[in-house]
């Protein structure tokens, strides 16, 4: 994305506060062994950033229909949506490049969108306004929150999980994202047949998404290791900036295995 999930801006304060917990201090079983395994996790960390007038207008004005209110109750997404469609969880949609391209080029299905980030949120609504994309919503919450209070077992069709914050520093690895409990809750939400797909320009990060997705039980990899990008994936600025300076980019795709 543009913007990583939880952007990687050393002035900014970090939400620390833990919302999905464990019961054990252990490291679930296939946890990757140097990283310290959170008490907690957030989906997000709270960035610095001026909401452009065009973004505050674009709240104003499209927030009512397209944003949705945060309660701790199941979503009705046919309710939500306005129709029945394929469901697709996106987690941290940065400002919102990405998310738009691929509500366009997909519009037999519908786009849950989670950012926290205020001018990511006006500028995905701007997007929505200037290309009359209407199969999208956007909690403005965190998203562990979310999969853990509105969103059902079997639900999702499709989680996104695209450039998360990277934490390069080991002793900061416990705040990445992409952890055991996180996966295993995805994985729960997921229809049989549902896909999770992790992208990011951090090998290491991308060897722990790895790990840990292989780890889990009810998943299973599309591919020998990680996965070509799939076409509906556009490459973003923030993206092809790196591709340019030599970076690489690895796409995790797996998918719920059937029902026993």
């Amino acid at each position: 994305m543009g913007a990583r999930l939880g952007a990687n801006l050393q002035s900014c304060p970090v939400i620390a506060s833990p919302v999905f917990s464990v019961s054990s201090p252990q490291p679930p079983a296939g946890a990757p062994a140097d990283v310290a395994h959170p008490k907690g996790i957030k989906s997000y960390v709270r960035r610095a950033g001026r909401t452009t007038s065009g973004q505050s207008r674009a709240l104003e004005e499209l927030g009512p229909r397209y944003v949705l209110d945060y309660q701790p109750r199941l979503l009705d997404a046919a309710a939500a949506f306005g129709r029945q469609a394929p469901l697709i969880l996106e987690i941290g949609f940065g400002m919102g490049e990405a998310t738009a391209h691929i509500a366009q080029v997909r519009p037999q299905e519908n786009f849950l969108c989670c950012e926290v980030h205020e001018p990511g949120v006006g500028a995905l609504l701007k997007r929505i306004g200037e290309h009359g994309i209407d199969n999208i919503r956007i909690l403005q919450h965190d998203a562990v929150e979310v999969l853990e209070h509105m969103l059902a077992p079997d639900m999702l069709d499709g989680v996104h999980i695209f450039f998360p914050d990277p934490w390069h520093k080991k002793r900061h690895h416990k705040r990445r994202l992409i952890q055991p409990p996180l996966i295993a809750r995805l994985a729960s939400r997921l229809k049989p047949g549902g896909y999770l797909h992790c992208a990011t320009d951090w090998q290491p990060y991308a060897e722990q998404m790895l790990q840990v997705l292989s780890a889990e039980s009810l998943l299973a990899n599309t591919a020998e290791g990680y996965a070509h990008k799939p076409d509906y994936r556009p490459l973003t600025k923030f993206e092809n900036r790196g591709l340019r300076l030599g970076h690489g980019v690895w796409d995790v795709v797996f998918r719920r295995r059937p029902s026993p």
